[in-house]
């Protein structure tokens, strides 16, 4: 259970109730949570009261006179049963205590709510770039973004998922259907490459800023995953090995989350920065009819995840910290992007304050999510048992904030879009070059169209194979 949690249903149920209906979340859970502790307190108090007597009777009955002690014995049992079925009675109690609170989404920052009492939507905060806006689509962008700067351009560039496969032939969607099912894909040559280059680059920039890396479990046990996020919500999500105690993870914050249960740190051991690349896995269940085409919405992709185990007094300084990275690696890319405050409707459930950073996509004349940089309090550090000591032997649970680096099919939809040329060329971003340089194989500086006999694009370099 979450202490925080715990601590303002006791004491400050309106914030729960206010927070729960912001989430869209029922406010009965706050009575039914009340009406629980007040039952645990009440037998918690009888049980107290009872081991108090039994104390009392223990130490009567080396002091009494052969006669009474038999009496006195009898007595002492009874006490015993009465307590044993207490404590099986507050088990139960805490048991149903605790299942209510692992329903309960995590508390709202008071910025939060500042920001979003004017609508359910996300905030804009933050604007960096000159986007590219295809002359049909201006009075579109002007009327939703405003005042933001843009360059127009009299050509449509072509949307990632026609210009990967049709006009660069460097993906296939088609063929990867039909062996393992929708949302999966093949990518070949150059889009390798600018993978790797992209992962790199993540890598390389938290390296420097003191993170350490780790490849993490790519599959975590229930009892380890259900700590970490909220299973029953996260069902149409996240991939169970069949007749196995393993779940696949869809993100590197998850296991690296784990890494330190049941751990009691110094304060001198925190902050613990972690940089995590992994392998995401994800059943997309939930997104039926949304980014169907592509690469940007799909199964398995590669992710760079920064992670931090924070003192909860600097845990805000992190979360801004983290977006920090996140700004400057996409900054390094180039690509013109904004940033927003999430609002509660649509923050994940864990989260106490969420941002997005949202790459813009000229051939969508809109901004797609590429980053969600989250603080979570201690709702995952009370589950997992992380604890730091304090001065005067005070125990409390550590603060757990993650966000992505960078997803590696999402990023390179970005570049397709952003930096593609008129004749269908790719210009790689000038940061990401350096890691491509050591490998003969790898392009340089452009990614260019593949062309078949009759001058079109082919569909894919395994259109080649006889």
């Amino acid at each position: 259970m979450s202490w925080s949690l715990l601590e303002e249903l006791r004491h400050r149920p309106d914030s729960i109730r206010r927070m729960l209906q912001a989430r869209g979340y029922d406010v009965a859970l706050v009575d039914e949570f009340a009406s629980l502790d007040q039952e645990w307190k009440r037998v918690k108090a009888e049980v107290d009261e009872l081991r108090h007597r039994h104390n009392v009777l223990t130490r009567e009955v080396s002091k009494a006179p052969p006669e009474k002690r038999a009496e006195l014995i009898g007595e002492a049992k009874r006490l015993l049963e009465e307590i044993g079925r207490g404590e099986e009675k507050l088990k139960e109690l805490e048991n149903k205590r605790t299942l209510l609170l692992g329903r309960l989404p995590n508390l709202i920052h008071d910025s939060v709510y500042e920001a979003c009492r004017a609508g359910a939507e996300s905030t804009p905060i933050h604007y960096h770039g000159r986007p590219r806006v295809w002359r049909e689509y201006v009075d579109q962008f002007k009327e939703k973004y405003g005042g933001v700067d843009h360059e127009v351009i009299d050509w449509k560039p072509v949307g990632h998922a026609d210009l990967l496969e049709n006009v660069l032939g460097l993906g296939d969607t088609q063929k990867a259907g039909e062996v393992a099912g929708s949302r999966f894909y093949y990518v070949f040559d150059d889009v390798v490459w600018l993978d790797f280059a992209l992962i790199l680059y993540a890598l390389d920039f938290l390296s420097r800023k003191g993170f350490q890396l780790v490849v993490p479990p790519y599959m975590l046990k229930h009892e380890v995953i259900s700590s970490v996020i909220d299973l029953e919500a996260f069902k149409d999500s996240i991939y169970k090995i069949e007749d196995e105690d393993l779940y696949l993870i869809g993100t590197a914050e998850h296991p690296i989350a784990a890494y330190l249960r049941n751990r009691e740190l110094l304060e001198s051991d925190l902050p613990i920065l972690m940089a995590g690349f992994s392998p995401a896995f994800r059943r997309e269940a939930g997104a039926v009819n949304r980014d169907l085409k592509g690469i940007f919405r799909v199964h398995q992709f590669h992710k760079v995840e920064q992670f931090v185990f924070s003192l909860p007094e600097e845990s805000w300084k992190w979360h801004e910290a983290l977006l920090g990275n996140a700004r400057e690696i996409w900054e390094g890319l180039e690509i013109p992007f904004r940033v927003v405050l999430v609002c509660p409707g649509d923050m994940g459930r864990a989260a106490a304050k969420q941002y997005d950073l949202e790459a813009w996509m000229p051939a969508q004349g809109t901004y797609r999510e590429m980053v969600s940089c989250s603080n979570v309090l201690d709702w995952q550090s009370a589950k997992l048992g992380i604890r730091v000591l304090r001065k005067g032997m005070n125990r409390e649970y550590v603060h757990t904030l993650n966000s992505t680096a960078i997803a590696s099919t999402r990023a390179i939809t970005a570049i397709l879009e952003n930096n593609q040329q008129p004749d269908g060329s790719v210009v790689i971003p000038r940061v990401l070059r350096k890691y491509l340089e050591p490998f003969q194989a790898a392009p340089k500086d452009v990614i260019r169209p593949r062309r078949g006999k009759e001058g079109q694009s082919s569909s894919s370099p395994a259109s080649s194979i006889p």
